[in-house]
This record gives structure tokens, C-alpha cells and sequence, in this order.
């Protein structure tokens, strides 16, 4: 069983460690981190959120186990007045396959909804990452649409997938 709690600064080792290699940071982070060599470092993560600091439409969240452990680790951030999308959605891979996945997402949704009071919820994945393809279908998601983006010198589809207003 998980929880979700703001991200604090001392996350940021467990983190960035759970991208096992370039492909998957770039892939996690949808290359927000370009000019950064793989393993990024953790100060370099902690960094990018400080340039949100004293915004109001921001949100990094740690999942934790019930022995306060980090498992997973995820951003929320308003795109309009009712709109959230989730993003930079990762899990440590030692966890994978437990389900936990899925229930980040669930609590990141309902965290949307009931503080952020969000009646959209979007997120994007890229289409050659079946598995968080799987789990987010898994937590209700559908495809609303794809775009096209430039990573690391290849053409990687990216799926847009929003949780219908009725879930």
C-alpha cells in the first residue's frame, strides 16, 4: 500500500536512480534534461523544481511504502483553470510489477480531484513504453490523441491520454 506526499529535496537520490540508463531518463523526463549526461545528478533534479519555487501551479509528489520508503515519484501541474496533467512518472524499477504503479497514478488522481479540484486529469506517455502504457490504461486512461517529438536525434511518438470526466 502507498502514499503520496509532497516531493522533498532528500528524494531526489532514490529518484534519479531509478532511471537505469539514458534511454529511460530521457524517456521519463521527455528530455527535459538534454544537455545533462546520464546519471543525472541529483542536485541537477532538485534544481529544475526550484524553478518553480513561490509558483502555484506546480506540485512534485512522492509514493512512499508504509515504512516511508520512496517507490515511486510523479509531478502535478494545472494546464488550465480545471485541467491537471501528470507527469514525469516514475517508479523504482526493484517494484515494478506489484501493482504499485497503478496505484500511484489512482492516488495522483484523487489528489487532483479533491485538492487541486481538477474535472480533467491528462498525462503523456511515449508509445514505445508499453508497460506505463498498460498501467495507465489500467488506471482508466484512454488515448486522445499523438504528436511527434525530437529525442536524442529519433522521432519518438508520443501518446496524450486523459482520464474521461465520468471516472
Amino acid at each position: 500500500m502507498l502514499g503520496l506526499r509532497p516531493y522533498k529535496p532528500c528524494d531526489a537520490e532514490a529518484v534519479v536512480s531509478w532511471a537505469e540508463d539514458e534511454r529511460t531518463l530521457r524517456m521519463w523526463t521527455a528530455d527535459r534534461f538534454k544537455d545533462d549526461a546520464w546519471p543525472l545528478p541529483a542536485e541537477r533534479f532538485n534544481a529544475y523544481y526550484r524553478q518553480f519555487d513561490g509558483e502555484d501551479n506546480v506540485f512534485p509528489m512522492t509514493a512512499f511504502d508504509e515504512c516511508g520508503i520512496p517507490a515511486g515519484h510523479l509531478f502535478l501541474r494545472y494546464t488550465g483553470p480545471d485541467t491537471v496533467r501528470i507527469g514525469f512518472v516514475i517508479a523504482d524499477p526493484k517494484r515494478r510489477g506489484r501493482g504499485e504503479g497503478r496505484e500511484m497514478i489512482a492516488l495522483a488522481v484523487e489528489y487532483a480531484r479533491r485538492f487541486l479540484l481538477a474535472k480533467t486529469v491528462t498525462l503523456g506517455v511515449f508509445a514505445d513504453n508499453p508497460a506505463a502504457l498498460r498501467c495507465y490504461t489500467a488506471a482508466g486512461f484512454r488515448p486522445v490523441g499523438e504528436a511527434v517529438f525530437s529525442i536524442a536525434g529519433e522521432d519518438w511518438t508520443g501518446v496524450e491520454m486523459a482520464l474521461p470526466t465520468d471516472e
